[in-house]
């Protein structure tokens, strides 16, 4: 794809000096359209969505349920009222984790390469609940392997799996993985925080009980994030926080509580951040998923290949790049990680160092983290080839 007419988008890459950006599985660039609808929104029609009766209110609250619309068309969901506003994945995931009223002895699955935000969550209520805790590893070549899974499953209330993994690009198996956790009565919650941005979703064609994710690695603002619920799901949730605009009546005795999803949305919302979010999708959606699918692996295909002849450098995850998606996550050896992006950053490329919010797996394999490089559908063959050859001569001060 032709990626010139994007980049003039992005401030950050529309200078007289552009970076090279190579972190975007922690966070994207926002185009100026992102940025420009945020500002309308302070600007404009800086208004209380829901509360207020004047014409600042009225605005506010169109676009917002408008963005929620989008949202939803999106990702596939039956109905506007099965996404959650969040500020990210990891409260999405907190929220089910928190709600769902597990009990102790309930058995929740996850795998070993989670993010902490799919993993503490689970840790936190085994203590809490007595919740039983457990955990299904990669085969020997970081893929998933099923058959264990469908020995683990047996007995599960719910297995919650990240879809992409940000250590390495993986994507698991899910709806091999759906299918099978149905079929023995357990509930399927995914982590899509590195899936959506890269990817087509349907949740009604995968059939999932819970989907989250995150607004800031889409070029969408941060502090805005999405649960995706079935609503008959949702509507057996608990509340989780609870105050304003959870509640249509209130006594001093007693309340009722609001509709779904409103009732877990806590307070005055983040109406510039959806509208923001909103904005993202429509850009997103214009240059089409599958596109950015194809430039990503395209990039991953050659920054791999290249960096498989650097002496002393070895890619984490499966062999294959067409299973890593847009990340190439390696360590060279006798280096450490944070000294090679610290290196790369003088050389004005910037990339992710250290564990990645996956301690629990880099310590299991005692290993002291890696190097990061993650691409977009803004970033060039070129920005790549300068990548390489800096990595080239980082490797050579071992």
């Amino acid at each position: 794809m032709n990626v010139e007419k994007p980049r003039k988008d992005f401030p950050p890459l529309d200078c007289q000096k552009p970076v090279i950006y190579f972190d975007n599985a922690c966070m994207t660039l926002r185009p100026r359209q992102v940025i420009e609808a945020m500002n309308e929104y302070y600007e404009k029609y800086p208004g209380c969505g829901g509360r207020s009766m004047h014409r600042f209110g009225k605005e506010t609250s169109e676009k917002y349920a408008q963005a929620r619309k989008i949202i939803s068309k999106h990702i596939g969901a039956e109905k506007p009222a099965e996404i959650v506003f969040t500020r990210n994945t990891t409260e999405g995931i907190n929220l089910v984790a928190n709600s769902f009223g597990l009990k102790r002895g309930d058995v929740v699955l996850t795998t070993d390469r989670e993010h902490n935000s799919n993993l503490i969550p689970w840790m936190f209520l085994e203590k809490k609940v007595g919740i039983k805790h457990k955990i299904i590893k990669s085969k020997n070549d970081m893929t998933f392997d099923l058959e264990s899974f469908e020995r683990a499953v047996k007995g599960v209330k719910i297995v919650s799996f990240v879809h992409t993994s940000n250590l390495d690009g993986y994507t698991l198996p899910v709806k091999e993985i759906i299918e099978i956790a149905h079929k023995n009565g357990a509930l399927v919650l995914l982590d899509g925080a590195q899936y959506v941005p890269h990817n087509n979703l349907d949740v009604r064609k995968l059939d999932v009980d819970f989907y989250a994710f995150s607004g800031h690695k889409m070029i969408g603002p941060s502090g805005t994030g999405v649960l995706y619920g079935k609503m008959e799901l949702l509507e057996r949730l608990d509340q989780f926080i609870v105050g304003g605009d959870t509640v249509k009546d209130s006594t001093y005795t007693g309340y009722i509580q609001e509709d779904v999803p409103e009732r877990f949305e806590a307070g005055l919302q983040n109406y510039s951040g959806f509208i923001g979010l909103a904005a993202a999708i429509k850009y997103l959606s214009g240059i089409g998923m599958d596109n950015i699918q194809k430039h990503e692996h395209g990039l991953n295909r050659i920054a791999s290949e290249d960096a498989e002849n650097i002496k002393g450098l070895k890619i984490i995850g499966p062999s294959s790049v067409q299973e890593r998606g847009g990340i190439l996550s390696f360590n060279i050896e006798h280096m450490d990680p944070h000294s090679i992006a610290i290196m790369l950053d003088s050389r004005n490329i910037m990339v992710r160092s250290g564990m990645h919010c996956v301690h629990s797996w880099f310590n299991a394999h005692k290993i002291n983290g890696s190097v990061r490089a993650s691409f977009y559908f803004y970033n060039t063959k070129e920005e790549v080839e300068i990548f390489i050859q800096k990595l080239e001569e980082i490797a050579k001060l071992r």
